[in-house]
């Protein structure tokens, strides 16, 4: 199925999410490795399958009800026969989270080799339209939030760039005898989730909310491991045929009129937000004070800027007296204008 029929089939099942086959459908469907895989109805379909695929292996429950698959109990790794995957079904399926639970069937898929866990991510920003995420997995970015953005569509310069970013970039290139990690391959997983004709960009109109995690980076290449597709409430946004965007990364605006035909009122108007922004998010900003992003915040309030600041720090509470946001994501507004140093 091609990603439009695989979100459309969603929609017309009245979910809000892709199960997390579909969703590695649609990553495939990009160009986007992901494990071999079956889905299964029930332990007695499991020998048949474990057959089929090479252990060890991984069981993934697959219901419209749970989207945290390993909070409800829904996740076994490590399987190493068709006798193990058939007692896992058969333990799953008996958890209370699971149990009361529409489901759909197993997911029984091989395990990718060992490496770096990457986390790549998207969402739709009202102001921007889709941004795309990258982070070092683990720790690295449930606790440090050691993450890179950037606006859509990446190149291949904004992805390397985005990996030299990362607090932890030295793990890629192996640290402490760990084996070094193919920073080509995440460039271009990258590319072909927020590139020009990525995932990202082909379905903006759709996608609410994409978490690629983890994605397994060895020495070879990249593997997606799990994915997490959230879509949005009604699919808002114009496209043309053969995917080319209109207004879809622009939800809040309407499609330009030719120059032609606009008056100097209406052109003003348009361009309006640019000279007056009513909010403006600053990006890099230190707790400390320090750096140029700090100097943007004191100098634009010395001129006497009335709008709402939102410095974007991943772990400050507080820049400058003002309040600090994560990401452009989580600031009570749209930014009007967002400046980076």
């Amino acid at each position: 199925m091609s990603g439009a029929e695989l979100i459309a089939a969603a929609r017309e099942a009245q979910r809000g999410a892709l199960d997390e086959r579909a969703g590695k459908q649609l990553l495939a469907a990009f160009g986007v490795a992901v494990p071999k895989s079956l889905l299964i109805q029930g332990a007695e379909e499991a020998a048949a399958a474990a057959g089929r695929l090479r252990p060890p292996l991984a069981l993934k429950v697959v219901s419209p009800d749970i989207l945290h698959k390993s909070d409800a109990g829904g996740v076994q790794v490590g399987l190493a026969s068709a006798g193990e995957v058939e007692a896992a079904v058969r333990a799953m399926m008996k958890r209370p989270a699971i149990e009361n639970a529409r489901i759909d069937g197993f997911l029984l898929e091989e395990m990718a080799p060992a490496g770096q866990e990457i986390v790549i991510g998207g969402l739709r920003d009202p102001q921007f339209g889709p941004l795309v995420m990258v982070g070092l997995g683990g720790i690295f970015v449930e606790v440090l939030a050691d993450v890179a953005f950037r606006v859509c569509p990446v190149t291949r310069l904004d992805a390397e760039e985005m990996l030299g970013e990362l607090k932890g970039a030295a793990l890629l290139d192996g640290v402490r005898g760990r084996a070094p990690v193919s920073r080509a391959a995440i460039v271009d997983a990258l590319l072909k989730i927020g590139g020009e004709g990525g995932l990202l960009m082909t379905h903006a109109a759709d996608l609410a909310e994409v978490d690629i995690n983890p994605l397994i980076v060895s020495a070879e290449g990249a593997v997606a491991v799990d994915a997490r597709f959230v879509l949005t409430p009604t699919g808002g946004g114009r496209r043309e045929e053969g995917g080319e965007r209109q207004d879809a990364l622009a939800p809040h605006s309407s499609p330009l009129t030719p120059l032609s035909r606009e008056t100097s009122a209406s052109v003003v108007e348009r361009y309006k937000p640019l000279f007056e922004p009513q909010t403006v998010a600053v990006v890099g900003a230190s707790s400390k004070g320090s750096t140029l992003p700090n100097v943007f915040i004191r100098r634009i309030r010395e001129l006497g800027y009335a709008g709402e600041i939102y410095p974007i720090h991943p772990a400050a509470a507080e820049i400058d007296g003002l309040k600090a946001y994560r990401s452009l994501a989580d600031t009570p507004r749209p930014a009007g204008m967002a400046m980076k140093a």
